[in-house]
This record gives C-alpha cells, sequence and structure tokens, in this order.
C-alpha cells in the first residue's frame, strides 16, 4: 500500500465509542472518519468496510472471518475495551492487520463496580429495593451481612482481580485468589491452590478471567454448590464463564443468597433492542448491562490510549503493545522513505528485501526487525524520499502478507 495523505485515510468508528476519538485523530491530521453511535449489522458491516483504512470498535462487533476477508484496505484495528476476543486474531495477522486495545484503562471502574456490588449483595439491598417499590417493607438484618472479616475470594488474579483485591481489603474484606499462575500477592491477599478451595472458603466470589475454551462454563452447578450456602458471585469479565441456567437453579434452592452479572452469553446489539435472560425478574440478581468500565473517567482514557497507538502505527509504523503482533518502537523518519513490510516467519525475507534495495542501490540507513510466533515484523528506512520503485518488487517477495510505504 502506498502512502495517502492523512485527509485521504478512511477511519471507521462503531458503537458510539468517545467523540474524544474523534478530537484525537482530527488533531492528528486525520478528518475522514465516519462515527457511529451503535454497532451495526453483519451484512451492513460487510458493504462499507472494503472503503475504509482503520477501524475502531467496542465488544458487540465481531470481526470474523467473513468480515475481515472483505477488508481489502484495512491496515489496523483499534478495540476500545480490555478484551480482543470480538476480532479474529489468527486472520487479522494473516492479512497484516496490527490490533491495538486498551486492557488496562478501566480497571478501577470495573473494581469499583464489583467492590460496590458486592456490598450490596450481602446486605441484600436488591431484594429490598425491589420490595420497597412495590409498596413493601423489608426491615430486617436477616441474611444481612457486613463486608468486615468476609472473604472475597477473586478468580484471576490480573489487574482487575489485583486491584480489586487492594481496594477491598481496605474495607475489611479477607482475599484470596485463584490463578493458573504463581502470582506475588499485593497485601494480605492470598493464593490458594485450587478452585475448590476458593469456592468452599469464600462468602463472595467474583470472576476475573479471559474467555478461552478451558474458562468456557467454568462455573456450573457442580462449582455453585461447592460454595458456601448464603455465599454470593459476581461476574463482571465474559458472558460465559457461569452457566446461567445452572446459576438460576442455585438461586431457586436458596444455596446461593445472590449474584450480579455485568456480562451475559448473549447481548443485544444495541440499547433499542429487547434484553433477555433467565435470571430477569430475580429479585436476589443485580443485572447490569455491561457497564463494568462504563464510567466517563475510563471511556475518556481507553479513547486516548487506542487512538493514540493507531495514530502512531499509522504515521510511523510503531506496533509497542499489540495484541497479535511483533513490538517495535519506532522514532520518526526524516528526509527519507520508510517501508514497512509483515511477513511470514520464515528464512531468507530479510535478505530478499536487502537484496532489492542493493540491486537500485538503495542505501538502507535504519532497519527494525522483530518476530512473533508465525509473523515477521521489518520496517527500514531508505535513502531516497520515495520508495515506490520498489513496491512491487517488495510486495512480490513470497511469504510477504502486507508493504506499506510511508513518507
Amino acid at each position: 500500500m502506498l502512502s495517502l495523505s492523512k485527509d485521504k485515510i478512511k477511519i471507521l468508528l462503531l458503537e458510539g465509542i468517545s467523540e474524544n476519538v474523534v478530537n484525537t485523530l482530527k488533531s492528528a491530521g486525520y478528518t475522514s472518519i465516519t462515527y457511529y453511535e451503535s454497532a451495526i449489522s453483519e451484512d451492513e458491516l460487510i458493504k462499507i468496510i472494503p472503503s475504509y483504512h482503520f477501524i475502531g470498535i467496542r465488544s458487540r462487533t465481531h470481526l470474523n472471518d467473513k468480515v475481515l476477508k472483505v477488508a481489502s484496505k484495512l491496515i489496523a484495528i483499534g478495540c476500545f475495551c480490555i478484551g480482543t476476543n470480538q476480532v479474529d486474531l489468527i486472520k487479522s495477522s494473516n492479512m497484516g492487520i496490527p490490533i491495538f486495545n486498551a486492557p488496562f484503562s478501566n480497571t478501577r471502574s470495573v473494581a469499583e463496580l464489583v467492590l460496590a456490588e458486592a456490598i450490596l449483595l450481602l446486605r441484600q439491598v436488591p431484594s429490598k429495593n425491589t420490595a420497597a417499590h412495590s409498596n413493601v417493607w423489608l426491615k430486617s438484618a436477616n441474611n444481612c451481612f457486613e463486608a468486615r472479616n468476609k472473604v472475597l475470594g477473586i478468580i484471576g488474579y490480573g489487574h482487575i482481580g489485583t486491584q480489586l483485591g487492594v481496594i477491598a481489603e481496605n474495607i475489611g474484606f479477607k482475599v484470596i485468589f485463584f490463578d493458573l499462575l504463581t502470582k506475588l500477592p499485593l497485601g494480605n491477599a492470598r493464593q490458594v491452590s485450587s478452585l475448590n478451595d476458593l469456592l468452599s472458603q469464600s462468602d463472595v466470589v467474583s470472576l476475573h478471567v479471559p474467555e478461552t475454551n478451558q474458562t468456557h462454563h467454568m462455573i456450573t452447578k457442580k462449582e455453585l454448590d461447592l460454595m458456601k450456602k448464603g455465599s454470593v458471585i459476581i461476574n463482571a469479565a465474559r458472558g460465559n464463564l457461569i452457566n446461567i441456567e445452572h446459576l438460576k437453579t442455585s438461586l431457586d434452592e436458596n444455596h446461593i443468597l445472590g449474584a450480579a452479572i455485568d456480562v451475559f452469553p448473549i447481548e443485544p446489539e444495541n440499547n433499542q433492542e429487547k434484553f433477555q435472560s433467565v435470571l430477569c425478574g430475580q429479585n436476589n440478581v443485580i443485572l447490569t448491562p455491561h457497564i463494568g468500565g462504563s464510567t466517563q473517567e475510563a471511556q475518556i482514557k481507553i479513547a486516548d490510549e487506542v487512538a493514540q497507538k493507531l495514530i502512531k502505527y499509522s504515521d510511523n509504523g510503531s506496533t509497542i503493545t499489540a495484541v497479535n503482533f511483533p513490538e517495535v518502537n519506532l522514532p520518526h523518519q526524516k528526509n527519507c522513505s520508510r517501508v514497512i513490510h509483515v511477513h511470514q516467519n520464515i528464512p531468507g525475507i530479510l535478505n530478499q528485501i536487502n537484496a532489492v534495495c542493493a540491486a537500485h542501490n538503495i542505501n538502507i540507513l535504519a532497519q527494525y526487525l522483530q518476530t512473533k510466533d508465525d509473523l515477521g515484523y521489518v520496517v527500514f528506512d531508505l535513502d531516497i524520499t520515495d520508495a515506490k520503485t520498489i513496491y512491487q518488487e517488495i510486495q512480490s517477495i513470497p511469504g510477504t502478507l502486507k508493504t506499506r510505504i510511508l513518507h
């Protein structure tokens, strides 16, 4: 792909991403921006995505093989959220398209929501709130508890899990956690050796793991039965971690005192679509519409972080923190032509690139190479102001996935 002026680079933003993104992109010279307040259908996306060079999404838009294979101009993907499971990472890599996200920007927002829900559930606020709205007065201390000295069990001790543990300790929770890796505890938190140990010891269980084949329905009736009678469970991570039907059964049996669910196996595409769940109508369940990271502070941080990453990649090829790409931090080029080459990680490609430059008597001023798994990424600055003469030869090297020239 040859260089385009910034005003001709087309950017598609979906799902009501913070408008700070638009301001940031325009300040950097990118003005051809299409902005949607919500997600769009897959069919509509397939129709329009072939025209765009960059796309920004949140969690509702799925960039699968069917969508990506028609995105012939796509240079990079921005996920304005924590996760990237809504994007086909393998297909994106094979097309030479890096994916950028904001894995830590809404950490505090999620941790605060979980802590608030834990306290509300321990105090039986959801059922008492429902009763009060129905003109019923349920003043009682039955099954209502302080957070102090209760055990909070955190499944997944990553950035959100660790921050939740720290702030929960400050109000008196005893924190234990389970993680597949041995982690350094913060504060007085304690790692337990198995999921079963965590479930059997905890008064409150909170999930903070990604969705994988191993974590899909990691909480079923079997695991719920291991939890203390009268305990509560919270999921603000991924929708398929808990078997929702099994959770409803445990709630109906009064084994689980309450639950808070922020993520669901199937979620509405937009605010106009009807939400449905077997948990609707349960007065001891807090249901929230995937708002764990939906605070003004988090959205501003996410908008700035991902937008800056896209700008930096577009401007000079830097791929630091890319999810699926070799990471290279690059200086700005001056009075030279920069060539970006994405290729299969096979022997000899760098030699072939150098041979093309030598055949045209072009001096290489600087060269940056990094690999990741099956992907290779090389960036080289040439002592010329226009590299169009060698573009086709570089692009024709066997194993090439994408070539881009920056002037």
